[in-house]
């Protein structure tokens, strides 16, 4: 398994960045939080977990060991994918959806494009006792990340990308973004103003 990367970030697209390690570059799938937290020509350090398929070997990237760790154990759930678990990491931080699981607070399971009701349900039962006690203390998005958060000009299309990624037309996606605007004056977080359109989203 690979566990973590060091490198310098040569790119980085909507869903996803490539390190260059070594002089060979890595590609990682990742949350909007993480990728918030990169900055091209600089060096970072993810957490990282290979997922293996007949036909691919697809390498996700993390802010740090927690996010990976709880990536991996979303997926022991049934129906639950990577694709599935990062949307759920890019809706709620790890501390959020153990909170969520403990609590049986299917809203917040069901806010993931892609979750029903009926899913959300199995999702608790399943990782009751899998994702751990939530700690009472939300450290937020990018904790551990090596950059601060994207100046203002950069947050609109990083929202937006990661809303079309995660399953939503790029119209809603702009509608969305239009929503948070005045949020981004005092907070331009691209992991804040994400999960603040998904929820105007969810409720429309």
């Amino acid at each position: 398994m690979i566990a973590f990367l060091t490198g310098r970030v040569a790119a980085r697209q909507a869903g996803s960045a490539v390190i260059e390690v070594g002089g060979v570059g890595m590609q990682l799938q990742c949350t909007p939080a993480t990728l918030s937290a990169l900055r091209v020509g600089e060096e970072a350090t993810v957490s990282t977990a290979l997922v293996v398929r007949e036909d691919s070997l697809t390498l996700y990237g993390f802010a740090d060991a927690d996010e990976r760790d709880v990536f991996e154990r979303l997926q022991t759930a049934s129906g639950v994918g990577p694709r599935l678990a990062l949307a759920m990491l890019a809706v709620h931080t790890p501390e959020a959806l153990r909170k969520a699981v403990a609590t049986e607070d299917t809203a917040a399971l069901t806010a993931v494009p892609g979750i029903g009701r009926k899913g959300a349900q199995r999702i608790v039962l399943e990782l009751r006792d899998r994702l751990g006690d939530p700690s009472g203390a939300d450290p937020g998005p990018g904790t551990g990340a090596a950059a601060p958060a994207p100046a203002a000009a950069h947050w609109r299309p990083q929202v937006v990308a990661g809303l079309v990624n995660l399953g939503w037309s790029a119209k809603d996606a702009e509608a969305a973004a239009d929503t948070v605007a005045p949020q981004a004056e005092d907070t331009p977080d691209v992991a804040d103003l994400l999960r603040a359109a998904l929820r105007g989203l969810s409720r429309a």
